[in-house]
C-alpha cells in the first residue's frame, strides 16, 4: 500500500499511512510540532491523531516534551478536553490519538463569523473557566491557551494541545533563555519568570482569549512579538469592544500579578452574578446552605469542590461547519434549576425525611489504584479488581474480607448466585464459589481454554470455544446439562435481575437481522426464539419485554430503541433523532435512558414512542447508566458520580473527582454505579469505593 502524499515539501512530503493500528484518512491541520489527521478506531470511532514531524522525532529533548504532553493530556482527559484514546511517544514517529470533536476552533470561528455577542461570550468564559478548573485540579498548567487551542463543540468549548503544558511535579524544565508560548496570550510572568509559571498564567490567557472572541484582536496588539511582550508586562490592556458587563471581570483576569487574578471557581461565581440567565446555570445543582449562606459556599468550606457547571444543550455557544448540525433538544425549555431533590413517589420531598444512611468512602487497599467493579448481594458490597475480590460493609464501608483470585481480568464485578459469591472469571482457568460471610472457597471447577461464563440466579452458563453450552449449578459446581443452542454458533449470554431467563443473540453476516434466543438456565430449554430486523444489542428486560439498541453494523452508532414482547410477538421501534455513538443504555419501567460516548444523555418513552429529553452532560466517556425512576446515575472517568433528574435531565448533584496516581491511564468504560434501596455505591480511579444517599443527590 503506497503512502499518501501531502502537497507540502520537505520532511512532511510523504505522510505515514498508519499511526499504530489507526489508519490515517485525511489531514485536519498542521502545527509547528506535528500534523493532525482524521482516523478511525477498529470500531469506527472518529479520532484525531497527532503525528510529530520527522525532524522532531529525532530530537531526544522533543521526545521528552511529547511524552510530557501525552501524560498531561491523559491526566486531564474529561468533560472539557479531547480525551486521549491511545498514544505511543516511543514510536519512530511519535503519535497521540484523541477523540475527534466536530466543530471549528475559536480562531476560525471569529475569522469566519466575526466577534461573539455578550451571551456567547459569557458561555465561552464559563466553559473555559470550568476547563481550567479541571486542568488545574489534576496539577497541570496549560501555558498555551489561545483561540486556536479552543474547539467549539456542540456541548461547549474544549481545550486542546497540551504540547507545552507542565505538570507541577514534572522534571522537564524550560531551557534557560527560551520562551515557550504565544506572545499575545502569554502572562507577564511567562516573560519575566518562565520557571515560576503557575495556574494563574492560564487565567491571564483566558482574559486575552475573551478579548479576541469579543473584538477579533488581542488586548495587546502589535505586528512585533517584542512590542507585544513589552505591552503585556508594562501596559494596560485595550478592552475596547468588550461588553460592559464582562469588561471588569476580563480586566481582573489580565492583572499583572498572578495573585490578583481570580481562580476558575471565582470566575464562575462572578459570571452567575453578572447574569442570572447565564446558560450553564441550568446544569448547576443548588447546594444546601445554612441561613444567610450563599448556595455552594458550604461545599467549599467543607474542603471539597462545589459541583461543577455543565452546559445546557438547548442553547449553544456555537455550532461549527464540521458539526452534525443543530440538535433539537426536547423539553429543555421547561427545565428548572434542580435544587433540593425531586419529589418522591408519595409526593413528599426527601429533605423532610430523616436520613437513614450516612455517606462513606473507603480505600480497601492502601496504595492500590484503579476502579473496582462492584455489585450488591448477600448483604455485602462485593468488589473485584484484577487479581482480587473483596467484601465491604454496605453501612460503613469497612473491609470484611479480601481474597486473591487466579485471573488478572477485570471485566466485571463478582456476583451472588445460589447465595455464594462468584468472582468474575473472564479469561480465567477456573470457576470458584466463595462464602459471602468469610470469603472462604466453597468449591472450584476447572474451565476449558476460551470458556465464556455468565451467572444467573442459580446457574453458571459456560460457553466453550466450540459453541457448546454447559449449565453448572452455582451452589455445588456440578454440571446439570450440556447442549448447543440452535441459531447461536457461540452464544454469549446476558441476564438481568428479576428475569428467570438468559439471552443470547447473533447477527446475520450483512447486519440486516438478529437472532434472539431465550434460554432457561436451570434446564437449558429454549423458551422462545425470534429473528428481528437490524443489528441489535440487548441491554435490558422488564414487564414481559426485552429491550435492544438498534445499531449501525459498521460504526456501532445507536439509531433506535427496540422493545420486543415475546407473549404476542410484537415489536416496537422508536427512532432516535440523532445517532448515539457507543451508547450504554438502561430501562426503568417503560423509559429507556442512553448515555453516549460524547456525553449526550437522553430519555426515550417506549409507550409514547418519543424522546422525552436530551442533554449534553460533558462526560466524554461515562459508565452504563442506572435509574430508579427519580434519578439517572452514572460514573465519569475521573471518578465523579453524577445524578440527573429522570423527569427533565437536569443535573441534580455530583461527587468530587477522584483521579489518583493512576490518572495517566485512559479507561475504556468507568465502573457502573450500584443501586440498593436508598444508597448508591460507586468507585473511582484512585482506588476509592464510596456510598451516597440516593434520595438527595444535591447534598453530595
Amino acid at each position: 500500500m503506497t503512502p499518501r502524499r501531502n502537497t507540502g515539501a520537505g520532511a512532511e512530503a510523504e505522510l505515514p499511512e498508519y499511526a499504530g493500528h489507526y489508519r490515517l484518512e485525511s489531514r485536519l491541520g498542521s502545527g509547528g510540532m506535528g500534523v493532525v489527521h482524521l482516523a478511525r478506531s477498529t470500531s469506527g470511532m472518529k479520532l484525531a491523531v497527532k503525528v510529530v514531524h520527522a525532524e522532531f522525532a529525532r530530537d531526544p529533548e522533543f521526545r521528552g516534551r511529547f511524552r510530557q504532553e501525552v501524560a498531561a493530556a491523559r491526566k486531564v482527559s474529561g468533560a472539557f478536553t479531547a480525551p486521549v484514546v491511545d498514544a505511543d511517544p516511543d514510536a519512530e514517529r511519535p503519535w497521540m490519538a484523541t477523540l475527534f470533536i466536530p466543530g471549528p476552533t475559536l480562531s476560525d470561528e471569529v475569522k469566519r463569523n466575526g466577534p461573539m455577542d455578550s451571551a456567547q461570550l459569557r458561555r465561552l468564559m464559563a466553559g473555559l473557566a470550568e476547563a481550567l478548573r479541571d486542568i488545574h485540579r489534576v496539577g497541570v498548567v496549560h501555558r498555551d491557551l489561545k483561540p486556536s487551542n479552543v474547539l467549539l463543540a456542540e456541548d461547549g468549548p474544549k481545550v486542546i494541545d497540551f504540547g507545552i503544558s507542565r505538570p507541577k511535579d514534572s522534571e522537564l524544565r524550560t531551557e534557560t533563555g527560551k520562551l515557550i508560548g504565544t506572545p499575545p496570550f502569554m502572562a507577564p510572568e511567562q516573560f519575566r519568570r518562565p520557571r515560576e509559571v503557575g495556574p494563574a498564567a492560564d487565567i491571564f490567557a483566558l482574559g486575552s482569549v475573551l478579548v479576541h472572541a469579543a473584538t477579533g484582536r488581542g488586548p495587546f496588539d502589535s505586528d512585533s512579538p517584542y512590542v507585544v511582550a513589552y505591552q503585556v508586562v508594562h501596559d494596560e490592556p485595550d478592552l475596547t469592544g468588550v461588553p460592559e458587563g464582562l469588561a471588569p471581570l476580563v480586566l481582573r483576569c489580565l492583572a499583572k500579578e498572578p495573585e490578583d487574578r481570580p481562580t476558575p471557581d471565582e470566575l464562575m461565581r462572578e459570571l452567575r452574578s453578572v447574569a442570572a440567565s447565564y446558560d450553564t446555570q441550568a446544569f448547576i445543582p443548588a447546594q444546601r446552605s445554612g441561613e444567610g449562606t450563599a448556595p455552594g459556599s458550604r461545599a467549599e468550606e467543607a474542603g471539597r469542590p462545589a459541583p461543577s457547571a455543565g452546559r445546557r444543550a438547548g442553547r449553544r455557544v456555537i455550532v461549527g461547519a464540521g458539526a452534525l448540525g443543530l440538535v433539537v433538544v426536547a423539553a429543555l425549555a421547561s427545565v428548572r434549576l434542580a435544587g433540593g431533590g425531586e419529589p418522591t413517589p408519595d409526593g413528599t420531598n426527601p429533605h423532610t425525611k430523616a436520613a437513614a444512611f450516612s455517606a462513606w468512602k473507603a480505600r480497601p487497599a492502601a496504595g492500590a489504584s484503579g476502579m473496582a467493579q462492584c455489585s450488591y448481594g448477600a448483604g455485602r458490597l462485593l468488589c473485584g479488581r484484577p487479581g482480587e475480590v473483596f467484601a465491604l460493609s454496605p453501612a460503613g464501608g469497612e473491609l470484611l474480607w479480601r481474597r486473591s483470585v487466579g485471573t488478572t481480568s477485570a471485566g466485571g464485578p463478582p456476583v451472588v448466585s445460589a447465595a455464594l459469591v462468584q468472582p468474575y472469571t473472564g479469561g480465567g482457568s477456573q470457576l470458584a464459589a466463595l462464602d459471602p460471610r468469610s470469603g472462604r472457597e466453597v468449591w472450584k471447577r476447572r474451565l476449558a481454554p476460551g470458556t465464556m461464563v455468565r451467572y444467573t440466579d442459580r446457574t453458571a452458563l459456560l460457553t466453550e470455544a466450540d459453541g457448546k453450552v454447559t449449565g453448572v449449578d452455582s451452589a455445588s459446581g456440578e454440571a446439570r446439562w450440556s447442549r448447543r443452542i440452535p441459531g447461536q454458533p457461540r452464544p454469549s449470554f446476558v441476564s438481568f435481575p428479576g428475569d428467570p431467563l438468559a439471552y443470547a443473540t447473533s447477527t446475520s453476516a450483512d447486519g440486516s437481522s438478529t437472532q434472539v434466543s431465550a434460554v432457561d438456565p436451570r434446564s437449558g430449554a429454549i423458551r422462545w426464539q425470534a429473528r428481528l430486523a437490524s443489528t441489535l444489542e440487548l441491554f435490558g428486560s422488564g414487564g414481559g419485554s426485552v429491550f435492544f439498541l438498534s445499531v449501525d453494523s459498521v460504526y456501532g452508532e445507536a439509531k433506535a430503541v427496540v422493545r420486543y414482547t415475546p407473549a404476542n410477538r410484537s415489536t416496537r421501534r422508536v427512532a432516535l433523532p440523532l445517532a448515539s455513538a457507543d451508547a450504554h443504555a438502561t430501562v426503568h419501567g417503560n423509559v429507556v435512558y442512553l448515555l453516549a460516548t460524547g456525553g449526550s444523555l437522553e430519555a426515550v418513552d417506549m409507550g409514547a414512542r418519543k424522546q422525552l429529553w436530551r442533554v449534553e452532560t460533558s462526560v466524554s466517556r461515562g459508565s452504563a447508566p442506572v435509574a430508579d425512576g427519580r434519578y439517572v446515575y452514572f460514573t465519569a472517568g475521573d471518578g465523579r458520580l453524577l445524578a440527573v433528574s429522570a423527569r427533565t435531565g437536569a443535573l441534580v448533584g455530583q461527587t468530587p473527582a477522584r483521579l489518583g496516581s493512576d490518572s495517566a491511564r485512559v479507561m475504556s468504560a468507568p465502573a457502573t454505579p450500584v443501586l440498593d434501596g436508598n444508597r448508591v455505591y460507586a468507585t473511582a480511579p484512585d482506588g476509592t469505593v464510596f456510598a451516597v444517599a440516593s434520595r438527595d443527590p444535591s447534598g453530595w
